[in-house]
């Protein structure tokens, strides 16, 4: 992979996770109103979205110093995800109640998550 599209990825990485870490954090410790502001949120959701926030910056420097390990990063934010969404999943069918943007945003989040994976696979240091 050329090495733009790994600087690439280190600055999505990036900017995902500072986005994530302070979302999450917000609703989590109920910074600025954030609770009330976000409507029937999934609090399991929230926190394994708030620890792939961590796992983002730590790939985001991986990506920058071309590192090995930042598919293994990457690929434990996956799982957490998969597992994640399958608990949403499970959620919502027992008919609990929930946002619809919550199913938006993890659909976005594993994609996104799962391409920055593919990226990182191809680091050869």
């Amino acid at each position: 992979m050329k090495p733009g599209v790994i600087k690439l990825a280190a600055f999505v990485s990036l900017i995902l996770g500072l986005a994530t870490v302070f979302a999450g954090g917000s609703v989590i410790f109920d910074l600025f109103g954030m609770r009330e502001r976000q409507g029937n949120y999934v609090l399991f959701v929230v926190w394994a979205n708030f620890i792939c926030g961590f796992l983002y910056i730590i790939s985001s420097f991986g990506f920058f110093k071309f590192k090995k390990w930042t598919v293994r990063v990457l690929g434990l934010a996956v799982v957490i995800l998969l597992v994640t969404f399958s608990g949403l999943v499970i959620w919502i069918l027992k008919g609990n109640i929930y946002e619809t943007k919550t199913v938006a945003a993890m659909s976005f989040r594993t994609v996104i998550t799962l391409a920055l994976w593919w990226v990182a696979k191809s680091i050869r240091q």
